[in-house]
């Protein structure tokens, strides 16, 4: 019993994989938050190109 604590406690085989594998949760986290914060001032920067397509329309006409 000894013997297999021992191994248990030395190995470091799948350290990498969970390190790897938070870093990239973590940067999921990081992209979503990005992209759900910029949702407005893209939402802004749309309205006001098609306002601004409407009245080059209209003048156009």
């Amino acid at each position: 019993m000894n013997t297999l604590w021992n191994r248990f406690v030395r190995e470091e085989e799948g350290q990498d994989l969970i390190e790897y594998t938070l870093l990239l949760g973590f940067v999921c986290l990081a992209t979503a938050a990005l992209f759900i914060s910029s949702g407005g001032s893209l939402s802004g920067i749309w309205a006001s190109t098609n306002s601004r397509l409407d009245v080059a329309n209209t003048s156009a006409s």
